[in-house]
């Protein structure tokens, strides 16, 4: 789940005021949806600040009743999005592990060594 910002400026991207993060995170907690703060894909050659996203475990089966019920809250039946500041994006597990190794220890203290 990523909230989107208009201010274009990802270094000071307040994703606390966002009223629609507030609604979802209500409604995952209303719903008992597990939920965690997620970073985005990690890059070698920035680093970025957490902006507000959210992992939700939920499996990407249309045919499973728990992501049913995040499809009708998020999406229209044309699967457009209802909220204009929220992607509700499906992420396999081979693109988030990528960069798995970025978790190894010493990993960034190396990358910073080399920099």
């Amino acid at each position: 789940m990523i909230f989107k910002d208009d201010s274009q400026n990802i270094f000071h991207f307040d994703y606390e005021k966002i009223e629609a993060r507030e609604t979802v995170i209500k409604w995952l907690d209303d719903q008992k949806v597990p939920y965690a703060p997620c970073m985005g894909i990690a890059s070698e050659n920035c680093l970025e600040p957490y902006t507000g996203n959210l992992y939700l475990d939920v499996p990407f089966d249309e045919g499973d009743e728990s992501y049913k019920k995040l499809a009708e809250f998020f999406e229209h039946p044309d699967g457009s999005m209802k909220f204009d500041d929220v992607v509700f994006v499906y992420c396999p597990l081979d693109m988030a592990m990528k960069n798995a190794h970025h978790d190894e220890p010493g990993f960034w203290d190396d990358w910073a060594r080399n920099f």
